[in-house]
């Protein structure tokens, strides 16, 4: 059976464990998106990156042309 103490001690912890979550979250999103802000076609991805850009499985059965994929995946995202 719970006490008022243990209630205390459960309130604190799980302000404690939902704020790192929401810092480590947000952090994330910035992160991605300041990233995705930083190429503005493919062409730039590749010279900044050394990487090819690669289309997902699910935009190659959608039909989208490389160009698409990329502005989807990289320009597009306000989410």
């Amino acid at each position: 059976m719970a006490t008022k103490d243990d209630e205390g001690i459960f309130n604190t912890l799980s302000k404690i464990i939902d704020d790192a979550f929401s810092k480590v979250f947000n952090e994330k999103k910035e992160s991605s998106s300041s990233e995705s802000l930083k190429y503005s076609n493919i062409e730039e991805y590749t010279e900044q990156t050394g990487k090819r850009f690669r289309m997902t499985k699910d935009q190659k059965e959608r039909g989208l042309t490389r160009e698409e994929a990329f502005t989807e995946l990289h320009l597009n995202e306000e989410k």
